[in-house]
């Protein structure tokens, strides 16, 4: 029986082992796609306590603690300690087992703390205090955080009007880690309440010096605003979105429709969709002149429960997977870049596991030739950030594709002690491939390749395709 959480964990055969501890676990990270405070990195900000830089902002934590039957309190309430947050997360762990909640929370103790106990009730204190004592020496700021997994790269998730100091600072200061914004435009089609589009309109005029009356202003302000961001490093776009949107439209249309919506009336559901339709093409344009790479995050329904949106705003754990029939719109939305030659690299992420192969066989109808892995199908994305689903995602993407070719893992998380997904992943690639050689579904004679292979995987292919 094996043990957990060992130095062989999750791999279950001696060539997933000598794949894992000879070639992916020494490879350094590139987080491509996260939302880490930049001005925490900026500052090395640091954390008072486990609980701070464990448990705030984390609505997968809240989720599983609200379904603990812990109370709201516990998880964002602002009148109880941080102690007492820590102490309920404690009591909820034990009934995470199956949940990756289970694996991450010991992989994140052990590798950050070198803290190999079980979190439970009776272990609470210790393993808060004996955390705590670390987070408070020089080494455990948000900086050395990131230098102790051996990161290279991050790249945040920044709005259009977002003044970029924190990563400008991060670069002057000599910083050992590339700290690069990732450009994230949704606020700019984002046209469902009038008032609310109108006054990001007025923040983005401000920002970029260019006085907006038309739509045509809109653009040009944002052309600003791009040029600003690949000034600062920026490397990648990303976009989250339901669904993919690809209506038919003119220029007048949309302009009409602009005029509308910034004199502060409702559109209709059919505006809406042209209009998003329209700025999803020239947000992809502008990512095409300049060689970056588009990401798409979709299928996601957000703030479900209304009343504890009002309470406590988004991002706060009350989200799931969506149903949503894009593949007709998404492969319009492709095409309509790549007739005009104007089809930027892109990465689809999808959060319905049941459009794994509709994603998978997608990339290859805009493949070109001209970059290797152009087109991406993203790793399990939130829900499935998680072995099964890292599983179906690298088994879709191996039948219908080039798994060879893929940029990896990425950790989308606002927490300092996440980086163990890297771990996490490496050691579920490694497993899948190294009980394929077990099996004789691939060449044992080729396991030199297959190593440089998972190095290409964890690292390399992600260097290379966005040019860090």
């Amino acid at each position: 029986m094996k043990s957990f959480n060992d130095p062989y964990f999750l791999l279950q055969t001696g060539t997933a082992e000598k794949l894992y501890h000879e070639h992916a676990a020494k490879m350094p990270i590139i987080d491509y796609h996260c939302h880490l405070n930049p001005e925490y990195i900026a500052r090395d900000h640091r954390f008072d306590n486990l609980s701070q830089v464990w448990l705030e902002g984390d609505h997968y934590k809240w989720r599983a603690m609200r379904t603990n039957g812990i109370d709201e309190k516990y998880c964002t309430g602002k009148e109880t300690s941080d102690w007492e947050k820590f102490e309920k997360w404690a009591e909820t762990v034990p009934y995470t087992m199956r949940n990756p909640l289970y694996h991450w929370t010991h992989l994140e103790l052990k590798t950050a703390f070198g803290v190999t106990k079980l979190l439970n009730p009776s272990t609470a204190k210790e393993i808060y205090d004996a955390c705590t004592a670390q987070l408070r020496t020089p080494e455990y700021g948000a900086r050395g955080l990131m230098l102790k997994y051996n990161v290279k790269t991050v790249c945040t998730t920044d709005d259009p009007v977002d003044s970029l100091e924190h990563h400008l600072k991060c670069k002057a200061d000599g910083f050992g880690v590339q700290v690069l914004p990732t450009w994230r435009p949704d606020k700019a089609m984002a046209v469902e309440s009038p008032a609310d589009f109108r006054a990001y309109l007025e923040k983005l005029s401000a920002v970029s010096g260019v006085t907006i009356r038309k739509f045509e202003d809109v653009i040009a302000a944002l052309r600003v605003r791009h040029d600003f961001f690949a000034a600062a490093g920026c490397r990648l776009s990303d976009h989250g979105i339901e669904e993919f949107y690809a209506e038919e439209y003119t220029p007048a249309e949309i302009e009409a429709i602009f005029n509308k919506v910034y004199g502060g009336s409702g559109l209709s559901k059919e505006e809406i969709l042209k209009f998003k339709s329209a700025m999803l093409v020239e947000f992809a344009v502008m990512d095409w002149e300049k060689g970056w790479t588009q990401q798409f995050h979709y299928g996601a329904i957000r703030n479900n429960n209304t009343k504890m949106f009002r309470r406590l705003g988004p991002d706060t754990g009350f989200d799931s997977i969506g149903e949503f029939n894009t593949a007709k719109a998404l492969a319009k939305f492709l095409d309509r870049l790549a007739v005009q030659d104007k089809l930027a690299k892109t990465i689809l992420y999808n959060l319905n596991p049941c459009a794994n192969e509709v994603i998978a066989t997608m990339l290859g109808n805009f493949q070109d030739g001209t970059v290797a892995g152009k087109i991406q199908f993203g790793s399990g994305w939130w829900f499935l950030d998680q072995k099964d689903g890292m599983e179906k995602q690298l088994n879709a993407l191996s039948l219908l594709g080039l798994l060879s070719r893929f940029v990896g893992m990425l950790t989308d998380s606002r927490s300092f002690l996440s980086y163990p997904r890297h771990e996490y992943f490496r050691r579920t690639l490694c497993n899948l491939l190294g009980n394929d050689v077990e099996q004789g579904l691939l060449p044992a004679s080729e396991l030199a390749f297959i190593g440089r292979m998972i190095e290409d995987i964890c690292y390399n292919n992600a260097k290379n395709f966005f040019k860090f």
